[in-house]
């Protein structure tokens, strides 16, 4: 089975994978702009502005994720990846603003303002990406099988929802 979480920044996609993956005994197919990013020695944002101008960056990253979750048992908490595998259940996660932009800032070490910002600003860019290079519009999730609010729920709580509904309903 492959379940693929997506949302934006700071909704908490990883943390919930962890949780969710260790309770299926799955494996985690989290790969990262992020991680990118620091393997090249740049900043985030620099990489973003990088990607926009060279779209084999993301064709490269989601050639990896697809050989990555062809495997199977896995969850898989990327930005496209609901869109990209043939997956067994879609997640959605969302969360408030400020909720999203106070765990970046925790996270990377950023002021909440920047991380408002960085969000806002990444949330356009890959939009806009993905719809020039896949047609894919990840503000439309009409296609998603379940949505959590991250903010009002806990990873643990989330995770043990998502077990009983992916084994109460196969595919």
């Amino acid at each position: 089975m492959i379940i693929t979480i997506a949302g934006f920044a700071g909704s908490g996609k990883t943390t919930l994978g962890k949780a969710l993956a260790a309770k299926l005994g799955y494996s985690l197919v989290s790969p990262t702009f992020k991680d990118l990013a620091k393997k090249e020695g740049i900043p985030l944002m620099e990489f973003q502005k990088k990607a926009e101008k060279d779209s084999s960056i993301d064709l490269k990253f989601d050639q990896v994720l697809k050989e990555q979750a062809s495997k199977g048992n896995c969850v898989v908490t990327t930005w496209l990846g609901p869109w990209m595998l043939n997956a067994d259940w879609r997640i959605w996660l969302f969360a408030p603003l400020e909720i999203r932009a106070k765990r970046v800032a925790e996270r990377d070490g950023i002021s909440i303002e920047q991380a408002v910002l960085q969000i806002k600003k990444r949330e356009e860019q890959n939009r806009s990406r993905y719809l020039k290079l896949y047609g894919i519009d990840i503000f439309d999730t009409s296609g998603f099988d379940v949505s959590f609010n991250s903010g009002r729920f806990t990873p643990e709580q989330m995770a043990d929802l998502i077990v009983k509904i992916t084994s109460s309903k196969k595919r």
